[in-house]
């Protein structure tokens, strides 16, 4: 039986975007930082042209994708990205949360859904066995690990301090939590740490 597992991108100093985050600068002001590992180097939103993940990077990013069999990411992170250009790009059924999911895109593999128990229970199910990836953004993870729907969470610590943005844990959030590191893995752009949360 599969897992739903949180993975998300952080700074050394907690943020998961820089100011100002939005269409068209999906990981705010200087954000793009975040992902390097992602596009295999330095890259802005001004550059058409992006990279791979290479290397240690890659292997990370295989090894996640290969036992994934549905993502869930809130409607706030779907629109910063753009609707990822209208095309899914896990290549698995992608989950996004919404109040709104009458507004349903018509193709592309998204599937809206009001409710995080209810987009988990779908996951869940088109994942057929496979690990459930809970992308965020933060907000999403927040209410999951509330919720202790969150089995293991990945945190992938980009190295770099923003000093502004939005952050995965905010003041708001209060629950205390035991996590388990499973593994560790590093690259020169990115520290992969993989905890098990202990209920």
């Amino acid at each position: 039986m599969g897992k739903v597992i949180a993975s998300i991108t952080t700074s050394v100093d907690g943020y998961i975007t820089g100011p100002d985050d939005g269409p068209h600068c999906g990981l705010g002001i200087g954000g793009e930082r975040l992902h390097y590992w992602v596009f295999g180097g330095p890259w802005t939103y001004d550059t058409p042209e992006r990279g791979e993940p290479l290397a240690e990077d890659k292997a990370w990013f295989d090894l996640v994708m290969a036992d994934t069999g549905g993502v869930i990411g809130g409607r706030a992170t779907y629109e910063a990205a753009g609707h990822w250009g209208g095309a899914n790009p896990f290549g698995v059924p992608f989950f996004i949360l919404t109040h709104r999911p009458q507004e349903q895109p018509p193709d592309g593999g998204f599937v809206f859904v009001n409710g995080l128990d209810r987009a988990v229970e779908q996951a869940t199910a088109a994942a057929q066995g496979r690990n459930v990836n809970l992308m965020g953004g933060a907000d999403t993870i927040r209410q999951a690990l509330n919720a202790e729907i969150v089995e293991e969470l990945r945190l992938i610590m980009a190295p770099v301090v923003l000093g502004a943005g939005k952050r995965l844990f905010d003041a708001g959030f209060t629950k205390s939590i035991e996590l388990e590191q499973v593994s560790a893995r590093q690259s020169p752009l990115a520290t992969f740490i993989h905890y098990r949360v202990n209920r």
